[in-house]
């Protein structure tokens, strides 16, 4: 069937990426930067859109600090579809806030839902994915999330757990759609291998299609008060009256992700199978494992030295590194802070940006 409106993006692009520190900063962080291969992460993410999604009807939800680093990265997006929050509310005002946007274009447009820094290895596969979501959002208009078939008990993504066909109420007869049966949140490990042996479990991408009336009535019926408050700011958008009107509603909106407010709760919910070399790069762990390493099990980048070094990543941006007789870690110079971080514990470099920022050390954030 053929789709009957535009499709639109929504790039959420707000996120500060704290796991990368020192290399990602809140005015520089993670998908501005370089991280894996050409490109930034947030211009990666929508060149792989091309032929898809036309560049005009892409909109990116981010903050002041972002905004500017932002436009000039992606030249092709209009000016206007940069959407700057206030402040960070989690996913469900950030994704209703950009659907007010894209209503006044077409109500029943189809708005597709992608976080700015994922990692994708097959592209093409990527795409028929992608539409074939929308085709479901467009026959259905129900919520459409992409489940990522697990390669390993992992537990740190939420799940998604699909119906057998024979529990379907309202089946999609589309190869690789199903209805969700329930959402999971992050396992620990025995729950996650279990996951993994049953078979109908899905890593939870935090990517999502609907049509733009649907998830706003999806938002009316779980989440009335954010609702009530994005439709209190609608006849400002394009206004001079507009920021005062956001800053305001955002002082009152509270912050909830669109997972447990909206997509729990909703009635029509399908998941599509996605198996396209899919990453989301959430540590510099992830980073490691998927650069390709030298004879030692190493990767180098800018002026290192290394000596009896094995399975150890370094990224330096400006002085010389010498490594002599390590293994296992993780190097991240930048001009002003360096990491060193044994392999496995990356994810707890979120702990140096909390002790900053409780330290007030503002010029190292």
């Amino acid at each position: 069937m053929e789709q009957q409106h535009p499709i639109y993006a929504v790039i959420m692009a707000g996120g500060v990426g704290s796991r990368f520190w020192p290399r990602s900063r809140e005015k520089n962080p993670k998908q501005l930067l370089e991280i894996v291969g050409e490109g930034t992460m947030i211009q990666n993410t929508v060149k792989r859109l091309r032929g898809f999604v036309e560049e005009k009807n892409v909109f990116i939800v981010t903050n002041k600090l972002q905004k500017n680093a932002i436009i000039k990265q992606l030249p092709n997006v209009p000016v206007e579809n940069v959407i700057v929050e206030p402040v960070g509310r989690n996913t469900a005002p950030c994704i209703g806030l950009a659907a007010l946007f894209i209503d006044r274009l077409d109500p029943k447009g189809i708005m597709i839902v992608l976080p700015a820094d994922h990692i994708i290895g097959n592209e093409p596969e990527f795409i028929r994915v992608l539409k074939t979501a929308s085709q479901v959002a467009h026959i259905t208009a129900g919520l459409v999330t992409i489940g990522i078939h697990p390669t390993h008990p992992e537990t740190g993504y939420g799940y998604i757990q699909a119906k057998d066909k024979s529990e379907e109420t309202q089946p999609v007869n589309i190869t690789g759609v199903f209805e969700v049966k329930t959402f999971a949140e992050k396992p620990n490990y025995a729950t996650a291998i279990k996951f993994l042996e049953s078979g109908d479990f899905y890593w939870n991408s935090g990517m999502f299609i609907w049509r733009v009336d649907t998830i706003l009535n999806e938002i009316r019926r779980s989440l009335p008060e954010l609702h009530a408050q994005l439709i209190n700011l609608q006849p400002s958008i394009g206004t001079s009256l507009f920021d005062q009107n956001l800053e305001t509603a955002y002082g009152i909106i509270r912050g909830i992700s669109i997972d447990y407010g909206v997509m729990e709760k909703a009635q029509r919910v399908y998941v599509v199978k996605g198996d396209f070399g899919w990453n989301d790069l959430g540590s510099w762990d992830e980073v490691n494992r998927i650069t390709h390493k030298d004879d030692q099990g190493n990767y180098i980048h800018g002026k290192v030295i290394s000596v009896n070094t094995k399975n150890t990543y370094v990224y330096t941006s400006d002085k010389l590194i010498a490594t002599v007789g390590v293994e296992d870690i993780i190097v991240i110079n930048t001009p002003d802070a360096i990491l060193i971080c044994k392999k496995g514990a990356s994810q707890d470099v979120k702990e140096i940006v909390d002790h900053l920022k409780r330290k007030q050390m503002n010029e190292y954030l």
